[in-house]
């Protein structure tokens, strides 16, 4: 039986799914351990997250305080603090709620069902595009909100760390089936597969020079089989 993904966060949901392409189970025991206690938690979580984004578009950026953030949400400053750890911690859930929602975990539930590797390279385009597309609205936000360039690259960086993480399994499946383009080591072929799946590639293209979604996915797809197995 499959964990929730409904209540798995991000970085768990690609674990997992490199977990299941590789054969292993998830522990129903540990993910199930209480299910009341684990919805409550979330409501917790899903009304601070709340709060603070109401706090940033009408105190901006500098107004969203932990003490300001717990008190909108009606819980003790400790809490805000358990949860997220920092603003940076709540600036990340913001985003991850506007990037893997239902359609990024349809894309995942998709994905863990195929087998053909050169199939399965089909999918980081249409992953990379919908994450991106729907990180935009929240992106705006913060930066109207006062949130800098520096403070969000950071909170940026750690996920393509997980991207980097998640991404191994398509590329173990290529090289187990000899598909890799000749002269291409697994190292390699990791960190092209990495570099244009990022979004800096997709905001330069796409937010930068005028690209539609359609025409972005379009080439990183071309791109993709063309540096990974030379088609």
């Amino acid at each position: 039986m499959c964990p929730d993904i409904q209540y798995m966060n991000m970085y768990q949901i690609c674990l997992y799914t490199v977990n299941m392409a590789k054969g292993f189970k998830a522990d129903e025991k540990r993910v199930y351990e209480s299910p009341a206690r684990q919805r409550q938690a979330d409501e917790t979580r899903r009304r601070v997250a709340a709060a603070a984004r109401t706090l940033l578009k009408e105190t901006g950026y500098a107004g969203m305080t932990i003490p300001a953030v717990a008190k909108a949400a009606g819980v003790a400053v400790p809490t805000v603090y358990a949860i997220f750890g920092s603003k940076k911690g709540i600036v990340s859930e913001l985003l991850d709620a506007a990037r893997f929602g239902e359609a990024f975990q349809a894309l995942i539930a998709e994905v863990v069902k195929v087998t053909d590797p050169l199939a399965r390279l089909g999918y980081p385009p249409r992953i990379a595009r919908q994450i991106y597309e729907s990180e935009i609205p929240v992106e705006n936000l913060l930066r109207g909100a006062g949130m800098v360039a520096p403070e969000l690259a950071a909170v940026e960086d750690e996920r393509n760390c997980q991207r980097y993480d998640s991404q191994e399994m398509i590329i173990d499946g290529l090289e187990r089936a000899k598909l890799l383009r000749p002269g291409l080591s697994r190292d390699a072929a990791r960190a092209v597969l990495w570099t244009l799946t990022s979004r800096e590639v997709f905001r330069m293209l796409v937010r930068e020079r005028g690209w539609t979604g359609d025409a972005y996915e379009a080439w990183l797809r071309n791109a993709l089989r063309r540096e990974l197995v030379g088609q």
